[in-house]
């Protein structure tokens, strides 16, 4: 048989994944890469894997798409590790730098942007030169993953947009669902969706294993901040930003 070519996130919001698909037998049938969100998301797009760990956001950029797994990386409020942060209040942003790394919290800052803050920004690309070291007082951008690690106490206004999200909609977020391009066999699935629940499981044993830092609490984030269940509202809000995306510029 074949073996299915599977891009996860590179970030430790994954490593539960990770771990689960490392400790069992389906790890012998898999190619697995770890790439950034955006790369991730590209392979899929590409065709060169079979499933990704992709932002929910590039769906719109696939002919055909599944979700093939009751897992997700969501939250349900504060995520803390997906933010804009500024140096003056969003009212007064005058520009947002986007992440290079991302297409949903890019996407969902828009969103947010357009039809909560209601505020009218101009976007800069996602190369922009001095990306996340600018000192233009209104010049925000938006930054995810380990990257936002302890940073939180630089900014004098920091968004957490899954907060920000659920402020707005009343509805848990998901940033990144394992999607597939093409049908997976569904005993692969059901195998797939155990290995993921044992990383989720041994989340203890894999903490043990992460460096510690004072400016970051892993264990809140892995075991309280991610909610990792692909819920009924999840998957409610999953199809609303989509819609919401689909509206913007």
């Amino acid at each position: 048989m074949n073996k299915i070519k599977i891009s996860a996130v590179s970030y430790t919001n994954t490593k539960p994944f990770i771990y689960g698909l490392q400790h069992a037998e389906i790890l012998q049938k898999i190619e697995l890469s770890l790439d950034t969100p955006s790369d991730c998301a590209q392979k899929l797009i590409d065709d060169v894997v079979d499933i990704g760990l992709i932002p929910v956001a590039a769906t719109l950029s696939l002919k055909h798409w599944e979700i093939v797994s009751d897992y997700c990386i969501g939250a349900v409020g504060a995520v803390n590790s997906v933010f804009i942060f500024s140096n003056c209040d969003m009212k007064k942003v005058k520009t947002l730098q986007l992440d290079p790394q991302s297409r949903t919290s890019n996407n969902l800052a828009r969103v947010l942007l357009k039809n909560f803050w209601k505020t009218d920004h101009l976007m800069i690309a996602k190369d922009a030169a001095d990306y996340a070291q600018s000192t233009d007082p209104y010049t925000a951008f938006v930054q995810i993953g380990d990257r936002t690690f302890g940073k939180k106490q630089q900014y004098p206004f920091v968004y957490d947009l899954a907060e920000e999200w659920q402020k707005f909609t009343g509805l848990p977020f998901v940033f990144a669902a394992w999607i597939a391009n093409k049908t997976i066999p569904l005993e692969f699935m059901d195998e797939f969706n155990q290995s993921l629940k044992y990383g989720l499981d041994h989340r203890a044993e894999l903490l043990k294993e992460l460096p510690a830092r004072e400016d970051f609490d892993f264990e809140d984030y892995l075991m309280h901040k991610l909610d990792f269940d692909l819920t009924e509202d999840k998957t409610k809000a999953l199809f609303l930003f989509l819609e919401y995306v689909k509206g913007l510029n």
